[in-house]
């Protein structure tokens, strides 16, 4: 994809995942900052922020969990690399615990794949079936959607018994709902 496809992508992910209810109902989003060749999500931050919405992005533990800290803008980013993996952006202000993400109304989940089932397929370091079972274990029923481009939703995913389906995934041309 060009530079301007990928900034068009961005544009119309955003603008479909704002037009959702739960979305646009919401008063703590938990996301995070797109790295590589993930759908850009900084465009959903800031429209996100700019409607007053409290904006949670996570910070990477060394042990693959995830922290939560506030998103207020470009400026309270900050790049880290972690070890010899990769580098990611992340909230560069106070952290808030791995349990923040039990306020959020909506959690917006990267990954590689969603199928027919609402299975997302993650980039295998476990980070999100954390947060998806610190949900679970808080008794906690944010909104799940998964950000990809429309090529990334596929007929079958492998699974796991833990995991767990997304309520919707947005791409770029539509929303799925798989529950």
């Amino acid at each position: 994809m060009t530079p301007d496809d990928l900034r068009e992508a961005a544009e119309a992910l955003a603008g479909r995942a704002l037009a959702l209810p739960e979305v646009a109902g919401a008063r703590a989003v938990a996301a995070y900052v797109s790295v590589g060749a993930e759908p850009g999500t900084l465009a959903l931050l800031d429209a996100l922020r700019a409607r007053g919405v409290r904006v949670l992005l996570p910070a990477l533990l060394p042990d693959n969990d995830l922290d939560w800290g506030e998103y207020t803008g470009p400026d309270s980013l900050a790049r880290v690399r972690h070890g010899g993996r990769m580098e990611l952006w992340e909230p560069a202000g106070a952290r808030l615990g791995p349990d923040a993400v039990t306020g959020a109304d909506v959690v917006l989940l990267p990954g590689v794949a969603v199928d027919g089932r609402g299975l997302r397929l993650g980039r295998g370091g476990g980070s999100y079936d954390r947060v998806l079972a610190r949900l679970t274990a808080a008794g906690a029923h944010p909104a799940l959607l998964v950000l990809l481009y429309d090529r990334e939703v596929v007929a079958h995913v492998p699974a796991q018994p833990h995991d767990r389906p997304v309520d919707a995934v947005v791409t770029p041309s539509g929303v799925r709902r798989f529950r």
